[in-house]
């Protein structure tokens, strides 16, 4: 009978599946060492922190930044003054919009270890975001807490090659920072698709417009040129799913929308081809067969 895989294994499989960018599955495994660490209590209070703080890592970069708050958070609980957790629930509550939080959390990992340049930056951010608030927006954040001699890192000068770091964590934190904007990127996203829904599509535009700054994504594109159509601004429509095919060239949605706008700007013949090429993936597709017809009697 094969021995049930231990703690350390499990985290090893977490670490090999979130480097293949394979994050659910990383999550999962963290899930299951984590569950046969619950009995330890206490003891065990290191490896959890450590696991949570993966756990998290995943969560952020699937854009569920409020799992990956409420893992840092218990990490911290478990080990205060991490900066992993630190910085990852920084980049989740900025993703989340809480930037006064962000803050707070981007000042605690500076006085931790002041050389962390993506806190700076996390800083400045927040910073230019919540001086909108007014010159008293300092007053309005929740207390920034006192980091312990001992949890700091202390750095020497060595003669030469600058200093050294034994955590790596700029990378990390450029690492976070990049999951946050995608979790951004999607809420907006997110956010522009209820507009839809409401039938607010130019709001919906500047939604979709924001998010695409953020992330390039082919859903966003053809969700973005849907509303262009709305609005007969087919040039645009035409852009947009241009962009969405150069990411997926197959994409069913922005061949259609891009033959809807097409037609209307009376490029028969390229509408008919981007209707064929869309057949060529979906030759059953009733909405495209009937665009044809349409466009043969053009």
């Amino acid at each position: 009978m094969e021995a049930a895989p231990s703690v350390s294994a499990l985290r090893r499989a977490g670490n090999e599946e979130f480097r293949r960018g394979q994050y659910g599955l990383a999550a999962g495994l963290y899930s299951r060492a984590l569950a046969l660490l619950e009995a330890a209590g206490e003891a065990a209070a290191a490896e959890r922190s450590v696991l949570l703080a993966n756990r998290a890592a995943c969560h952020l970069k699937d854009g569920a930044c409020g799992l990956c708050v409420s893992d840092c958070s218990r990490a911290l609980e478990l080990v205060p003054f991490g900066i992993k957790p630190l910085l990852r629930r920084a980049a989740a509550y900025e993703a989340l919009e809480r930037y006064q939080l962000a803050y707070v959390d981007y000042k605690t990992v500076l006085q931790i270890d002041c050389t962390i340049q993506s806190a700076h930056d996390g800083v400045n951010r927040m910073t230019k975001v919540l001086e909108k608030d007014g010159v008293n927006w300092r007053e309005k954040l929740p207390p920034i807490p006192t980091v312990p001699i001992s949890a700091q890192t202390r750095w020497s000068v060595p003669s030469a090659g600058g200093l050294t770091s034994p955590c790596e964590t700029v990378p990390l934190g450029k690492a976070d920072q990049t999951a946050a904007s995608t979790g951004r990127a999607r809420t907006l996203k997110e956010e522009g698709n209820e507009l839809v829904k409401k039938g607010n599509h130019k709001k919906a535009i500047e939604k979709y417009s924001e998010s695409l700054k953020l992330k390039q994504e082919c859903a966003t594109y053809t969700n973005r040129a849907l509303c262009y159509l709305t609005l007969k601004q087919y040039k645009e429509a035409v852009q947009d799913c241009t962009e969405a095919l150069r990411l997926e060239p197959n994409n069913v949605k922005a061949f259609y929308r891009r033959a809807q706008a097409l037609k209307e700007l009376k490029d028969y013949k390229s509408s008919i081809a981007d209707i064929n090429s869309l057949l060529k993936t979906e030759p059953k597709n009733t909405a495209a067969l009937r665009l044809l017809q349409e466009l043969n009697r053009a």
